[in-house]
């Protein structure tokens, strides 16, 4: 049995978590859910970094972040969610990093007014990062055909990184101009590894 250490409204756990219901793994996985503001002696453990999401093997071994985990579990799931050659291989795995960078700059943004008083904000670093997902939805809206229809991975991870916006920035995510993007993502939200895994 593995052990995956996750928080509910991490968007890069949320993807993880995903992985492991689209391909049938969760029923070999424990899920955990920590609060990484506090001392998380288990979680250090697995990841000196603290950081969520944290898979331990059944061997003991642990593997960190989420690329690196949802590429691992598609390994065992025989790779249906991440072709191993072609440039799909490639495509898939650039809409991931573009998904991840999203959720990043929107996380940023987040802790940014979360984690400090109003007086020690950077209204610099906040306005680049409401930028940078501006501009990044607005790509994606014109990158939408590339997608493909059939799951993969870079569906999670967009499902993941928009949700993300959705529950913490919905604001940017309406005012971004892309329709498109919201429509694909009104109906990619409806699948049921997406509502069991909703931030809470």
């Amino acid at each position: 049995m593995m052990k995956l250490f996750y928080s509910p409204t991490s968007p890069y756990a949320r993807k993880v978590h995903m992985v492991a219901l689209e391909t049938g793994l969760d029923a070999h996985i424990e899920t955990v859910s920590v609060n990484v503001a506090q001392e998380q002696p288990e979680l250090f453990a697995a990841n000196p970094l603290g950081k969520v999401p944290a898979l331990v093997l059944a061997n003991g071994e642990a593997l960190f972040d989420s690329p690196v985990i949802c590429h691992y579990l598609d390994s065992l799931s025989g790779h249906t969610l991440l072709p191993q050659s072609g440039w799909q291989h490639w495509e898939i795995l650039r809409w991931e990093a573009l998904a991840d960078g999203l959720m990043d700059a929107a996380y940023n943004r987040v802790m940014e007014e979360r984690s400090r008083p109003e007086h020690e904000r950077s209204p610099t670093a906040m306005t680049r990062w409401e930028t940078e997902i501006t501009r990044t939805l607005q790509h994606l809206e014109t990158r939408l055909d590339t997608l493909g229809a059939s799951l993969t991975l870079a569906h999670l991870a967009l499902g993941a990184a928009i949700g993300y916006l959705e529950f913490r920035l919905p604001h940017l995510l309406h005012s971004a101009a892309c329709p498109q993007t919201q429509a694909w993502y009104a109906q990619f939200r409806t699948r049921p590894a997406m509502q069991a895994t909703q931030p809470v």
